[in-house]
């Protein structure tokens, strides 16, 4: 579950600006008793409140429903909301009703709400991708609870008794029968009677005109000073704190939406060449601009130079208002790029093409295992950690894509071609991923000769150096720092030459530390030396320089790519700048070398940290893979032996959804216990109500932002 946060209520009950225009609509001459047709209501602002209701469908009964979803909150950490409108007409697709009010709330993993049209006879539940209870158990309290109470007109009842059985569903228990107390239909219709008298209805217009332009005030001065953040409220109003946790989801997610996205491109791309990839992969391109803004704004929060407290929440503030903006770009293509996949309709097909692949891969498993057997020999353990379990990762991603290629066949005799792509996503994702945890071993190998091949080079280049700084008069020339930079330097070569007698060892590391070394020496020469030798001497340490931090960039992508589903903001942060800082030296190694070499040290150092946060990340994951065992339930078609390859999806990110609970009572992914998932999607964002996915409450990522990923659901006619 999320961190507990206190829940804020108004002190009054909110009045809808429905009712408002309801009350003008009478002054105006439509008679309040008069029944009239449905509105077409658009999807609603909670603000502070968790109840919208523009119908009066609770009447004196809210604050019954007030206690109850205090009650499922303060019991589960679940938030649930509700609306009661007249109608879901307000947008094109009355389907999505609920799932785009959640979006435009920025409704989190365990936000959910419960949408009902009392004119429509319609109601709409929607809740994240990621939430802890699966699709049926879902269907369960819509069945048991929600549906019978809307039947009978029972509109507070459909929130009192859905969120008890929630509650009950979460705990592992039977739902109980719901309390019905039945109700007037169609409240918003109201009872019969004339209208009312011509000093009522002018004393309410000045009323509401009064309400009105406070109501613009307030929104006017929200709009300009007080952006909304994913919980609903004004950002004056939100603890740093909780700024920051929402800055930090929203890096990871959408860094998230942004990976899986780009995966999506390349499929797209393979299959149908480069100019019908080309508006998909520069919305990539696009979003993948204002993320990296946005991680530069986080990495400038976690440097050593204190902010003041302004400064921090202004930053977090456009690090949420930057990740909204990439994942918009997203989204608004994620329509086209469905039109132009057609995974429904090229179903079997894919499936078929993917048996290839998956095949394909395969074979390389044992020739991976052994390289990494290979280089365990020669490497110390830390030069080859980002790849040490690739060939067990991989094996898990395929032993998914092996039973979710499986599940998508199922689907697709039983005439279930949209469940049946989501399979296909989700096995199509994992293949890919396979070979990239492959590919990676052969990567590191690659730079890990490269490294070892450029130690002697560099230890010659230091005797040298040695040597002519040893030949500096004790005055002059040489600065009075010379003799401290001679000794740190015997040092760090003894202790490299120790290590090289020693294996084994971790040629990058010991690179770096000679990289160190070498700077410093320079530094000291500077002025003793020819331009033209110490011109090459720099050039010679900038390509060696470059040539590292682009291995430990490469290995950080790597390992945090497969593995992302653990992942947290900081390693992504640190990897992010390292990356930016990589192409900065790229683009000064003509004009300021100098320069372009520092940024390229600093660049290998954040990728090291980058490494370092990321194992972090994984370590303490997979100290829970007990916990969640059978949660993930076993067997299935491994190669290996073992799980069915989810607890790899789930690490990996291909299922959307954040770890929410122990082992123990609630049900959710994959048949028991807890929640599941790994991050993914926009945690806060999108939501959808299509159903199908291998495994149940997961769902793999698909191309687009926080609009189109990571959000479900259900309801009907009552």
């Amino acid at each position: 579950m999320q961190p507990s946060r206190t829940r804020i209520r108004p002190a009054l009950p909110r009045i809808g600006a429905a009712v408002l225009l309801g009350a003008v609509l009478a002054v105006l001459g439509v008679g309040v008793g008069e029944p009239q047709p449905a509105r077409a209501d658009d999807p609603v602002t909670f603000d502070q409140s968790h109840i919208v209701d523009t119908v009066g469908a609770l009447g004196d009964r809210e604050p019954e429903v007030v206690a109850a979803l205090d009650e499922l909150f303060a019991g589960t950490q679940i938030d649930l909301f509700v609306a009661y409108v007249s109608s879901f007409d307000g947008v094109d697709d009355t389907s999505t009703w609920a799932d785009q009010t959640a979006v435009d709330n920025g409704f989190g993993d365990n936000d959910v709400l419960l949408a009902v049209a009392t004119d429509d006879r319609q109601y709409q539940l929607s809740v994240a991708t990621d939430f802890v209870l699966d699709e049926a158990q879902l269907a369960e309290v819509q069945n048991t609870a929600i549906e019978p109470s809307l039947r009978e007109n029972d509109w507070a009842g459909a929130a009192i008794n859905g969120a008890a059985a929630m509650e009950q569903s979460v705990a592992g228990e039977p739902l109980s029968a719901p309390v019905i107390t039945p109700g007037e239909a169609s409240p918003s219709s109201g009872g019969s009677g004339g209208g009312f008298p011509l000093w009522i209805a002018v004393l309410l217009v000045l009323a509401v005109v009064g309400g009105i332009v406070a109501i613009v005030i307030v929104v006017l001065r929200r709009r300009g000073t007080a952006p909304v953040t994913g919980q609903g409220k004004p950002t004056d109003e939100v603890p740093t704190a909780e700024l920051k946790r929402e800055a930090s989801s929203a890096l990871i997610e959408t860094d998230d939406a942004i990976k899986t996205s780009g995966q999506e491109v390349g499929f797209a791309l393979a299959s149908y060449g480069a100019a019908a990839a080309e508006p998909f992969q520069a919305a990539v391109s696009g979003a993948a601009g204002k993320l990296s803004q946005a991680f530069t704004l986080q990495q400038r929060l976690d440097d050593a130079e204190p902010d003041t407290e302004e400064q921090v929440r202004a930053w977090f503030r456009q690090i949420i208002a930057l990740c909204a903006e990439a994942n918009r770009a997203l989204d608004e293509q994620a329509a086209a790029f469905d039109e132009l996949r057609q995974l429904e309709a090229n179903a079997p097909a894919a499936a078929a093409e993917l048996d290839t692949e998956l095949a394909a891969v395969d074979a390389l498993l044992d020739q991976a295992e052994a390289r990494v057997a290979e280089l365990a020999t020669r490497y110390a353990p830390a030069a080859i950690d980002t790849v040490a379990d690739n060939p067990e990762q991989a094996a898990e991603r395929l032993t998914f894509a092996i039973n979710a290629l499986a599940e998508a066949r199922t689907q697709l005799a039983a005439g279930e071609p949209g469940a049946a792509a989501v399979d296909i996503r989700a096995a199509e994702e994992a293949i890919d991923q396979a070979k990239l945890l492959v590919d990676a071993v052969d990567r590191l190998a690659a730079d890990l000769q490269r490294a070892e091949a450029g130690i002697p080079a560099m230890l010659a280049d230091l005797d040298t150096d040695l040597v002519a700084a040893r030949s500096l008069p004790a005055a002059g020339e040489a600065s009075a720092a010379v003799p401290g930079v001679i000794a740190r330097t015997e040092q760090t070569l003894a202790e490299v030459r120790a290590s090289l007698a020693a294996p084994p060892i971790n040629p990058i590391e010991l690179l770096r530390t000679l990289e160190a070394a070498n700077a410093a020496m320079d530094a000291a020469l500077q002025g003793v030396r020819n331009a033209q030798l110490q011109a090459q001497r720099l050039q010679a340490a900038l390509a060696q320089s470059l040539q590292s931090a682009r291995s430990q960039v490469s290995a950080a992508e790597d390992f945090i790519t497969a593995r992302r589903g653990a992942v947290g903001a900081e390693a992504r942060t640190r990897l992010a700048e390292a990356g930016r800082l990589t192409a900065q030296a790229d683009s000064l190694v003509a004009s300021d070398p100098a320069a372009a070499l520092a940024v390229s040290q600093r660049a290998g150092s954040l990728a090291a940290e980058a490494t370092a946060m990321a194992l972090r990340d994984v370590d303490s994951f997979s100290t829970n893979d007990d916990d969640f065992g059978d949660f993930f339930g076993g067997g299935g078609a491994s190669r290996r032996g073992g799980s069915n390859g989810s607890m790899g999806a789930v690490l990996g990110g291909i299922l959307i959804g954040q770890i929410l609970g122990g082992g123990g009572g609630g049900g959710g992914m994959f048949g028991g216990g807890g929640g599941g998932g790994g991050f993914g999607g926009m945690g806060g964002g999108g939501r959808r109500s299509s159903g199908g996915g291998f495994g149940g409450g997961g769902r793999p990522g698909s191309f687009g932002g926080s609009g189109t990923r990571g959000r479900r659901g259900g309801g009907g006619r009552f």
